[in-house]
């Protein structure tokens, strides 16, 4: 049993802390819960900011995951603009880094997620170059996109992954132009694998997006403190009057290193090792979100997430865990993306190197399809393209680890339903 008078300390306000917050409170947990969130505002979640938010098509109030009001009617210590700087886990206390306060926990989950990647060339210190993980970026870059739009302004976008291209398609929307440069020879190379980021490469082509391939920045070029330019290590130099770094995430381990917890190496994707529970080399701390690293059974593998969808079901799966109830975290990783006019959805995890096929389900041509990647003609992950409603069965059928006929999964007269045993 959980006494009353026991005190959870979540460590991290974002999607991943706040909704382990409200699972606690939902399992009827009476006992002190106390959120430390590092940000002024109150937890949010993050995909609108390189999406409608970002766009201007949803308002600044509909990222948060909880109305202000509603921490204090449900009893939850909301600490904003606050930072932790130690866990002392022989005396279970965390101590603020602000004034050196020490709040005692009986139970601790780490929820303090990843940070963006830095540039380490010349030039960063310019006024024109962006980061975009917090609601604070997304709202200085959305008033940037807006005047480059104006007056015909160039933006710079170092990185194809998934934010930097859905940074492009707002920056195409808002009518700045764009460049990319990215060292693989097509966009989301590492995530999607040539086949399939070379689709995205010629949709944002074909709205006038520039690629730079095979290619870093190695100075961004200014003047009066302002950005003019931004160079690669191939020679070429690139008109510039903003520069986004997009070259992915590290995630937050700072604090359970300093701690003495089991940290994966980098190679693992980083992240603080967890069991299946979400709990650490620690009993009496967990961590779910971007910065636990968890074993996937149906990968046979130690994965780390860094989607919405990990943050949404990991904390209320820790919060559970820390309650003492039966707890196996092993959903199949998901995530989403919107960029123009395609919308898609991606279940699964299949890294590269990691499979040895690629079948497609429908018209790539029209980009309404479903990509499925295998290894030994079992489905990895499943991205579908402009087609809906079909995420579950993608699901199952990576659950299901069976051998599928290619010939029938290809084929869009034959139900996904029936290839799932």
């Amino acid at each position: 049993m959980v006494d009353a008078d026991q005190t959870f300390v979540i460590v991290g306000g974002g999607l991943a802390g706040a909704k382990a917050a409200e699972a606690l409170r939902a399992e009827g947990f009476n006992g002190r819960v106390i959120l430390i969130c590092d940000e002024r505002d109150h937890p949010y979640e993050r995909p609108s900011l390189s999406k409608g938010y970002l766009l201007g098509k949803e308002e600044r109030d509909s990222v948060f995951v909880h109305e202000p009001a509603w921490y204090a009617q449900n009893d939850i210590e909301l600490h904003l603009g606050q930072t932790v700087d130690k866990i002392d886990r022989a005396a279970k206390t965390v101590r603020f880094g602000d004034d050196g306060t020490l709040v005692r926990y009986d139970k601790l989950l780490i929820a303090t997620g990843s940070e963006p990647r830095r540039l380490d060339i010349p030039g960063t210190d310019l006024a024109g170059v962006h980061h975009l993980r917090r609601l604070a970026h997304a709202e200085r870059l959305k008033g940037v996109l807006s005047s480059l739009g104006r007056d015909n302004g160039h933006i710079v976008i170092a990185g194809g992954g998934w934010i930097g291209l859905e940074v492009a398609a707002a920056a195409r929307e808002y009518g700045a132009e764009v460049t990319v440069v990215e060292p693989e020879p097509t966009p989301l190379y590492g995530v999607l694998g040539p086949e399939l980021g070379a689709l995205f490469g010629e949709l944002h082509s074909s709205h006038g997006v520039r690629f730079h391939f095979g290619a870093r920045l190695t100075e961004i070029v200014g003047q009066d403190g302002m950005v003019l330019a931004a160079r690669t290590d191939d020679g070429e130099e690139h008109p510039a009057h903003d520069v986004l770094a997009a070259i992915g995430a590290a995630p937050r381990t700072g604090l359970a290193e300093a701690a003495g917890l089991e940290v994966a190496d980098r190679e693992h994707g980083g992240g603080i090792v967890v069991d299946g529970q979400l709990r650490t080399s620690d009993p009496d701390i967990y961590a779910a979100g971007d910065v636990a690293a968890f074993p996937h059974g149906p990968y046979g593998t130690r994965v780390r997430v860094e989607h919405w969808a990990n943050a949404l079901n990991g904390g209320p799966a820790a919060a559970r865990a820390m309650l003492g109830k039966d707890v196996t975290y092993d959903r199949v990783p998901y995530f989403f993306s919107d960029q123009y006019d395609l919308g898609m959805e991606y279940s699964g995890w299949a890294p590269a190197g990691s499979y040895d096929q690629v079948v497609l389900r429908g018209d790539a041509a029209k980009r309404e399809f479903i990509a499925f990647w295998l290894k030994d003609g079992r489905v990895l992950a499943g991205m579908n393209v402009n087609v809906w409603d079909v995420t579950e069965t993608v699901q199952n059928l990576i659950r299901s680890r069976a051998k599928v006929d290619t010939d029938a999964l290809a084929d869009p007269h034959t139900p996904l339903e029936n290839l799932v045993p």
